[in-house]
């Protein structure tokens, strides 16, 4: 591969204090890399957290002392749950999931072999599965992690004029931090967007989109100023 820096994992994810997973994560040179482990991360991790600040409500699922989750939300294992984190009604977590601290999983929102960093928003009728959201990244409503290809191929990434091999049959997408996804959008498998960029309601997104830049439409890409 050449030229791909801006796909790798310290170049997505800038604030390693921003995620309990960073030091595992940056083990990993493309964070998609990730994604077979993210159970191994939280057992890992899970061991290491101290009963003062988090219970242990059922095997491999921990969840902050302070964390706010709705008797109807549903929480499989292996999962971590962080501090200030908010599970609202209805949520249906499957599992292999990370949520931060503050960070929001709201009403009907499904998540599946995922990590999402401190303070990310996935407000309302949202699935995100086998994808990374970086700090501060926000999802609005209806928008969605596509990450199974309708044909069952391997996914590749699209940087460029490269197609990188993932090797994953299942991979949705890789979030930078701070980056806005509009409302009812379809994040397609394979899908990386660098860090500080906002994708317009109702885009079908496929591909790497630069950081720092306004996705209109697969030819209308703008990089702020």
């Amino acid at each position: 591969m050449k030229n791909t820096e801006s796909l790798m994992t310290k170049n997505l994810f800038g604030y390693p204090e921003h995620s309990i997973a960073y030091e595992l994560l940056s083990r990993f040179e493309y964070p998609w890399e990730a994604l077979p482990h993210i159970s191994e991360i939280i057992t890992e991790l899970g061991s290491t957290l101290s009963p003062d600040e988090y219970r242990l409500m059922g095997e491999n699922i921990w969840v902050a002392k302070d964390a706010s989750v709705a008797p109807t939300a549903f929480i499989n294992g292996p999962c971590i749950i962080c501090r200030g984190a908010e599970i609202r009604h209805c949520a249906y977590i499957r599992g292999n999931a990370i949520v931060g601290s503050n960070a929001v999983v709201g009403n009907s929102v499904e998540l599946k072999n995922c990590i999402l960093f401190d303070c990310v928003q996935v407000p309302h009728f949202n699935y995100v599965g086998d994808s990374i959201l970086g700090y501060k990244s926000h999802m609005g409503a209806g928008a969605i992690t596509s990450n199974v290809k309708s044909d069952k191929s391997l996914v590749t990434v699209k940087f460029n004029d490269q197609k990188i091999e993932s090797g994953l049959k299942k991979f949705g997408a890789i979030l930078g931090d701070y980056v806005e996804i509009g409302c009812n959008s379809v994040l397609n498998p394979g899908t990386v967007i660098g860090s500080g960029s906002n994708v317009y309601p109702l885009s079908s997104v496929r591909g790497y989109v630069p950081q720092k830049s306004i996705f209109k439409s697969r030819e209308e890409i703008i990089i702020k100023n």
